[in-house]
């Protein structure tokens, strides 16, 4: 009955399913934990209740985004045992350990503090409030170290020797975690879950503003949106380029597939838009300029570059899919920078919060962040096939063995109800930018007792009740 896709591709689309899912929240996660240690510090260091009013505001959303990104997280380890035993079996010596130390000193850190975060407000002393939020912004940035040295192993293994039973086992930890691409991967994920957060900021706030020019609250939140959009969004595209010339130099097949080159050459042109035609080997209606791609990854207009001709056929990964994701990556990146930009104009012009065009912009903008991250992973992980290790393990050879029916049914259900929860998570999340931010924030409900009387508990006090730091 379920016979949509074979075994290999069904358990891939099933990952890659769940996985874009995932890495939305995560992404906000870091985002969001940052940005709320920076509205705290503020409060603190200036005592200005507008910062605490923000910081009200955003911890709600951070809370529910939290939440959605652990349950969507725990999932894809089941799908790693169930579609993915020999991969796990192969690669479980040292991808095993990494993922074990996200687990202790990340997940662990986070969720130790995170009650004291969000419950904690006016329960404990605002300097171990604050140090608990420190606390559950570092472990995020944990949890993404390990996760990324995870991945970026499978892309560019190094410190590794090969076990009489076909294992991966490591020789060098230092390489196996600092691997060739990992310190590139880190800051340019760490970045874009910056980025992210801030155009979500952004674009709430903008949607507010529009409402409302005397919100004091959304446009405190607008300013900072764009004053981080103007001096990341530069940095990001710097970091970029230094990413793709660390995969021209460990995966060039890759770097070939983004740029839609079939023939190495020299003074090899950028192409900008087209569709590449993988049986042709061109690029049909194609938009290029001359020499541009050689210029900028071997800083010589007339430097070599190996096109997919170099390489096997049968090794080559989606041309189409990684070309257009790489593109739609770089494109909003440069929206960002030019949103940072025109807002940099519009604060010199003391206009930025009568700025109407660029407060629409802003709001459409407000996903962009989840985009790129989305069509950047679709980049760097179809970029990566054939393999699951690059150059090592094939994932036709790392798949459990199967059956195709059983594996698109599952497929199914979780399409289904991946929309149904996540769908409700996401809809609760727009219910909550839609309520505007005013001088009566209160902090998460805490339906806890406070105190009690002998043995029997008295009701916690109701906001009314509860006075304001």
């Amino acid at each position: 009955m379920f016979e949509l896709f074979d075994a290999v591709l069904a358990a891939r689309l099933q990952f890659a399913f769940t996985i874009a899912f995932h890495i939305i929240f995560p992404a906000l996660s870091i985002g969001l934990a940052w940005y709320l240690m920076v509205l705290q510090g503020l409060w603190l260091k200036t005592g200005r209740d507008i910062y605490r009013r923000v910081w009200r505001y955003w911890i709600k959303v951070f809370a529910v985004v939290f939440g959605m990104g652990v349950v969507s997280g725990i999932v894809m380890s089941y799908q790693i045992g169930t579609n993915w035993s020999v991969f796990a079996d192969k690669t479980g010596p040292i991808l095993g350990p990494l993922m074990g130390y996200e687990v202790l000193a990340a997940f662990f850190l986070e969720a130790g503090f995170l009650g004291v975060m969000l419950f904690g407000s006016n329960r404990v002393g605002r300097g171990l409030h604050f140090f608990a939020t420190i606390m559950v912004a570092v472990g995020t940035m944990i949890s993404g170290f390990w996760i990324l040295a995870v991945n970026s192993w499978m892309q560019t293994p190094a410190g590794f020797g090969i076990n009489e039973a076909g294992q991966f086992i490591a020789e060098d930890w230092w390489q196996v975690v600092f691997n060739p691409s990992f310190p590139y991967r880190f800051v340019h994920m760490m970045l874009a879950a910056f980025l992210s957060t801030a155009f979500l900021v952004g674009g709430v706030a903008a949607w507010h503003v529009l409402k409302d020019r005397s919100n004091s609250a959304a446009k405190l939140m607008f300013s900072m949106a764009m004053w981080m959009a103007l001096l990341v969004a530069p940095i990001q595209i710097v970091a970029g380029d230094l990413h793709g010339l660390n995969t021209l130099e460990h995966q060039p097949m890759k770097l070939a597939a983004m740029e839609g080159h079939f023939k190495s050459g020299e003074g090899v042109p950028l192409a900008l838009f087209g569709w590449p035609d993988v049986e042709q080997e061109v690029i049909h209606g194609k938009i290029a300029v001359p020499k541009l791609a050689s210029l900028i990854l071997t800083h010589d207009a007339n430097g070599y570059l190996a096109g997919l001709d170099a390489f096997p056929k049968e090794d080559w990964p989606n041309v189409p899919l990684v070309f257009w994701s790489f593109r739609v990556m770089v494109g909003i990146g440069m929206a960002m920078l030019l949103v940072g930009l025109w807002s940099a104009w519009a604060r010199i012009r003391k206009r930025l919060y009568e700025a109407t065009w660029l407060q629409r912009t802003a709001v459409l903008m407000a996903p962009s962040g989840t985009v790129a991250i989305l069509a950047g992973w679709i980049t760097t992980e179809v970029g990566r096939q054939p393999y699951t290790v690059y150059g090592l393990l094939r994932t036709a050879d790392a798949v459990s063995p199967l059956d195709a029916p059983a594996v698109n049914a599952s497929l199914l259900a979780f399409v289904v109800v991946y929309f149904l929860v996540f769908g409700s998570g996401i809809y609760y999340l727009f219910r909550l930018f839609q309520h505007r931010p005013s001088m009566n924030e209160r902090d998460i409900k805490q339906g806890v007792p406070r105190k009690a009387a002998g043995l029997t508990p008295v009701q916690g006090m109701g906001p009314k009740h509860q006075g304001e730091d």
